[in-house]
């Protein structure tokens, strides 16, 4: 990508492996200590962890949407949209939230979005109307807002492919609100509000960006998932493939759909030019389509034979080497695929950040010749997601 383009829209990625130099990270807050064991699933949560470990786990996201809100119309239009989204119908509660977060400097207004609003945390029903009192303690969920505890996932709500973003449409509820903003930051934050836009959070169906991969500077990998639907590819294909003009063509993978499978990165991630972890239970299931722009359309076919020739053929290499999660271990590769074994970081090409738990495929990984660098994750872990979900990079130098 030529240097002007770069700076233009404050974005450069075009690998999964080319030395990271600028990454967008969430240090865990507030949301997870509003989690309570009643209403995990609805907050997508298997178990709630500490979060004072948590924190010294990940040890800034924050700083980027706290720019954005410097012009005081800005910050009332995120106000209004979020209220909107929270599903909040009630006018005197949306009152009363209102003057709540107006008290607030930028940073503990983004806090307290991020968190979620207890009820015990508001006052001003005590006078009024009893109808408005009754509406407000009409149930025991003990929140008017809920939490975002999923936040310290960057990778999902949107995804920085070339000098552009795809911001997603999340599959829940739960998670939609996460891409709020994002949406903010790439319409108004001054270095990135000039990025293209290959897919929007208003389209109908999911699309999240722990199924996109950028392969190399032509191809990129998109899964067709749990959480992302097949009329979101064809959308972000046709888009990407017209407007990009370096991306040449989409690998789209079909995984099975389930918990522990969710996106395409927790089966299979790039550690270096020739090399894939890749969890081994996939590898009879998964069917790669091709998907390329001929006279203006997206045309597409099925890819047949061994995903490791299919790398070879569109990237382009001589070889290549899946390194399974767990080993040939049936019983390893289950326990560190539900502990994001397969889930990488790559911060240079063969150099990658891992969970130190998932110690057999790490093993595997620099029997391999990749440097490892281990994380702990007791905490992290009960997330279900690894180092690559929680990592958003926004430039990386060219291979």
């Amino acid at each position: 990508m030529p240097t002007e383009t770069r700076l233009k829209t404050g974005l450069h990625n075009t690998s999964e492996i080319g030395r990271l130099k600028k990454v967008m990270l969430h240090r865990p807050g507030k949301e997870l200590e509003n989690l309570m064991p009643e209403y995990l699933e609805r907050l997508l949560f298997d178990d709630i962890p500490y979060l004072k470990v948590a924190q010294a786990e990940h040890d800034a996201f924050r700083d980027l949407v706290e720019e954005t809100l410097a012009e005081p119309d800005v910050r009332r239009e995120l106000t209004e949209q979020f209220l909107d989204e929270a599903g909040l119908e009630n006018h005197r509660i949306r009152e009363i939230l209102q003057d709540y977060f107006a008290e607030m400097d930028n940073g503990a207004l983004v806090d307290t979005m991020m968190a979620g609003v207890r009820k015990s945390d508001i006052r001003g029903f005590e006078t009024g109307k009893l109808a408005d009192y009754l509406s407000f303690r009409s149930d025991e969920y003990p929140f008017l807002i809920d939490p975002m505890p999923n936040l310290y996932f960057t990778r999902d709500p949107f995804a920085t492919i070339g000098t552009g973003v795809s911001l997603h449409r999340m599959h829940t509820v739960t998670r939609n609100r996460e891409t709020l903003f994002g949406k903010f930051i790439f319409q108004y934050h001054p270095v990135y509000k000039d990025a293209p836009k290959w897919y929007d959070r208003g389209e109908t169906s999911s699309l999240e960006g722990g199924d996109i991969l950028i392969l190399s500077p032509e191809v990129l990998a998109v899964g067709i998932s749990q959480r992302t639907e097949e009329d979101s590819i064809d959308k972000f294909a046709h888009t990407v493939l017209s407007i990009s003009k370096t991306f040449k063509k989409i690998l789209a993978f079909n995984i099975p759909k389930s918990r522990s499978f969710m996106h395409l990165d927790t089966v299979f991630t790039m550690v270096d030019r020739d090399k894939f972890t890749v969890h081994p239970n996939i590898l009879s299931e998964i069917t790669v389509y091709v998907m390329e722009l001929v006279d203006g359309k997206v045309h597409i076919r099925e890819e047949q034979g061994r995903l490791e020739d299919i790398l070879k053929k569109h990237l382009e290499l001589e070889q290549v080497t899946l390194i399974k999660c767990g080993s040939d271990s049936p019983i390893d590769a289950a326990r560190e695929q539900w502990s994001d074994g397969s889930n990488t970081l790559a911060i240079a090409p063969g150099e990658v950040v891992v969970y130190e738990r998932n110690y057999v495929t790490n093993r595997i990984l620099e029997d391999n010749g990749i440097a490892v660098h281990t994380i702990p994750c007791s905490e992290l872990s009960r997330g279900r997601g690894g180092p690559r979900c929680m990592s958003m990079p926004f430039v990386r130098e060219d291979m």
